[in-house]
């Protein structure tokens, strides 16, 4: 039985808590309705080398987000809202095609404001013989009571912790108290990381368990990335990896409105953050080589691997026929 039961007639699943009808087709301020919409589901090889390997992440991308991120290079399903409309049952077999695919794990891409389904899809997708990790790649903007009901079925967390100043998260997200959401929210992370043991890397390099935890540094923001990486240390030291980006591109927007944000990051300000990290203790850190503003991590959105058959194709015929 999944937690969520009627989270959608008033939805509060995220900490904007709009308390949208999406059960009757209203849309939340994510711009997400009571409908599971996803932009993709294929292999994806660049996120970390724990995540992606060699063989690459199954990452499934969710249409709409609760964050407004001026910087967002996702824009075309995050805010634009682009993707195919699917069932949970749909959904469980695009896990089980990742796969067969041979996928690392199953990397579920700004999903939580889907939760319902997504558990559920995760749930069905085990039961017909799903066997990889599954990860949840989150903007850490989420509430503790949805990261809380969606434990036993996260083995690897990979949120992001944007901003430690609520001016700079107001200005960039619209949302002044995503600094104190994203340590909430990770505090519980480390809680449901626990309960699973600790932090597990398999032979092959690839985690398992654990939290992975991202910062992308900003143009002419160094300050504050160093107070991210402090608010870091203090909450869970070396109980988490961080990963440390510098592949910040400036979109249309913020090249129009000119300042720092038009600009790509330096390697100075790159590097002063790098040792910034370094100087607080992390052990496990990831970091960008020169050279990845030139590179695409954004892929095309374009409904790849989304539609298909549904989760029954999948199923031993003996249980089609019973059914």
């Amino acid at each position: 039985m999944q937690p969520f039961f009627h989270s959608y007639e008033s939805c509060h699943l995220c900490p904007r808590g709009c308390g949208a009808q999406r059960s009757a087709g209203k849309r939340g301020l994510c711009g997400a309705d009571a409908n599971l919409h996803i932009a993709r589901s294929a292999l994806h090889f660049w996120e970390e080398p724990p995540i992606s390997g060699e063989v690459g992440s199954g990452a499934i991308f969710f249409s709409s987000c609760p964050l407004r991120c001026v910087f967002c290079q996702n824009q075309q399903i995050s805010q634009g809202n682009f993707g195919h409309e699917v069932s949970a049952q749909r959904l469980a077999a695009m896990m089980l095609e990742l796969q067969e695919q041979g996928a690392l794990n199953i990397n579920l891409v700004t999903a939580l404001h889907y939760a319902p389904q997504v558990y559920d899809a995760v749930q069905m997708a085990r039961e017909a013989g799903l066997s990889l990790p599954i990860v949840c790649n989150t903007s850490g903007y989420e509430l503790t009571s949805t990261i809380r009901a969606m434990g036993d079925i996260v083995d690897v967390w990979l949120p992001d912790f944007k901003y430690a100043s609520s001016e700079l998260a107001h200005a960039l997200s619209g949302a002044q108290d995503y600094p104190q959401v994203a340590a909430a929210a990770l505090e519980e992370m480390l809680k449901q990381v626990c309960q699973r043991g600790t932090r597990v890397v398999g032979k092959d390099g690839a985690l398992k368990t654990g939290i992975i935890v991202r910062h992308l540094v900003l143009p002419g923001h160094t300050d504050d990335s160093c107070a991210v990486l402090d608010k870091l240390w203090e909450l869970a030291g070396n109980d988490i990896d961080i990963s440390v980006m510098n592949q910040y591109t400036p979109n249309a927007r913020c090249k129009a409105a000119g300042g720092n944000l038009a600009r790509a990051l330096t390697n100075e300000e790159y590097e002063v953050v790098l040792d910034h990290a370094d100087n607080l203790g992390f052990e496990h850190m990831w970091w960008q080589q020169g050279g990845t503003v030139s590179e695409s991590f954004v892929p095309t959105f374009d409904a790849t691997g989304v539609d298909g058959p549904e989760l029954s194709s999948f199923l031993p015929q003996t249980a089609r026929t019973t059914q």
